[in-house]
């Protein structure tokens, strides 16, 4: 879903997704995403799916043995290893551009170097890409219900240090609205000092409501100042061919996708 066109400043962005990308993953045999957004051309990003790496199954958790194999297949489409991070719900955002003695703890990366990868692994959880249409800075965010809360997605947006009015975000895979039944915790999260965010909740119960990640998410950006917002239409929960779902338990529940982005010179 689109909020607003973008500004003439993206005239030389891409009107499809990036057509290199998407051919070099179909012919590796991948059905991971290629954003839909209008980047600039030197941006590049994918979200990948369940499907790929060992015995088929692309689970890029920092707990699967196998995660040597499925991230050396992701390599491959990038032009270089990705800041993976430590995801603890919070605001912490890790700069990409510079080396890092451990993996950060942090719940966002931004990159102004060409070549650097931002990564984030999401099981429901809202992966967030941003680029500025200047292609001088990208971003990605893991915005769960508490860390976009507490102001990760606009956390992000500050540690790119551009006008806010030239961010185009995507909105990853996510649980969709229709299947993330919270409790009223969820609920006053939001709504407490903000009395916008209600029309992302419906109420199915006595203290349970469906929310809408994808609406919360788009609110709080525009609030920001950010102009375009693209994606948002998938669930995770209700894609299990698809999708790594923690809410849908079992062996999906310790899983996790990636979401990456980078930048190149031209």
């Amino acid at each position: 879903m689109i909020l607003q066109t973008c500004s003439p400043c993206c005239a030389s962005a891409r009107t499809v997704p990036d057509a290199s990308l998407t051919a070099r993953l179909a012919a590796a045999g991948l059905d991971w995403i290629v954003p839909d957004w209008p980047a600039p051309a030197s941006v590049h990003a994918l979200s990948t799916t369940r499907r790929g790496g060992a015995a088929g199954i692309a689970d890029f958790s920092h707990r699967n043995p196998h995660r040597a194999q499925v991230r050396a297949e992701l390599r491959r489409f990038l032009t270089a290893d990705p800041l993976w991070l430590e995801q603890v719900h919070g605001t912490a955002i890790a700069s990409a551009d510079r080396a890092h003695a451990n993996t950060p703890q942090a719940d966002g990366a931004v990159a102004s170097a060409v070549d650097t990868v931002c990564a984030v692994l999401t099981a429901d959880c809202l992966p967030v890409l941003f680029c500025d249409a200047n292609a001088t800075t990208v971003a990605v965010a893991h915005a769960g219900w508490r860390g976009m809360a507490a102001g990760v997605l606009e956390a992000t947006l500050a540690s790119m240090r551009v006008a806010p009015q030239s961010v185009i975000a995507w909105l990853g895979p996510a649980i969709g609205p229709a299947a993330f039944e919270v409790g009223d915790d969820v609920h006053d999260a939001f709504c407490s000092d903000d009395s916008g965010a209600h029309s992302c909740f419906i109420a199915t119960r006595a203290g349970k409501w469906h929310a809408d990640l994808y609406a919360l998410a788009r609110q709080r950006l525009t609030r920001a100042g950010v102009r375009a917002v693209y994606g948002g239409t998938r669930c995770t929960l209700r894609e299990p061919e698809d999708f790594f779902s923690y809410r849908r338990g079992g062996d999906d529940a310790p899983r996790r996708m990636a979401t990456v982005i980078w930048r190149t010179r031209n």
